[in-house]
């Protein structure tokens, strides 16, 4: 049901995550080369593999998350996994952008770094719209 307004956060969430990734640039090496989210899998650090992992397990919450308007607690719960998740990431992602090898010379960081955050934002705003539909749907019951 994408009319309701928190299965547009939602789908927001999921293209913030799933889909930028791939466009906007997390930092800049000492060789001056772009890194993404998908350079992560061919280097030899398991903890950016894990971010790369995180950022889709991130994405696919938030796209089930929007067919399950019928079972609000389990978008709910959904959405705070998501949450969870991105705050790992954000975790991950700030400890790597502080721990660049050649910081000094090179301090160029991309758009990229601010996904988990943005993600953040747009699955907490898409969880209140789901508990006040929640708490709207009870007060309905309750006047029958």
């Amino acid at each position: 049901m994408i009319q309701r307004i928190q299965s547009v956060y939602l789908l927001i969430a999921t293209l913030l995550s799933g889909g930028l990734i791939f466009m906007l640039k997390l930092w800049e090496n000492e060789e001056g080369l772009d890194f993404f989210v998908l350079d992560s899998f061919s280097s030899n650090s398991l903890l950016l593999k894990s971010m790369a992992v995180l950022f889709f397990v991130s994405a696919f919450l938030t796209f089930i998350a929007i067919f399950q308007f019928k079972k609000r607690q389990l978008q709910f719960v959904l959405g705070r996994l998501s949450i969870l998740i991105n705050f790992i990431i954000l975790g991950i992602v700030v400890y790597f952008s502080q721990n660049l090898s050649g910081e000094i010379s090179v301090s160029e960081k991309g758009i990229g770094l601010m996904i988990p955050i943005l993600t953040i934002l747009f699955v907490v705003i898409a969880n209140k719209a789901i508990k006040k539909d929640d708490e709207l749907v009870k007060s309905v019951d309750r006047l029958r």
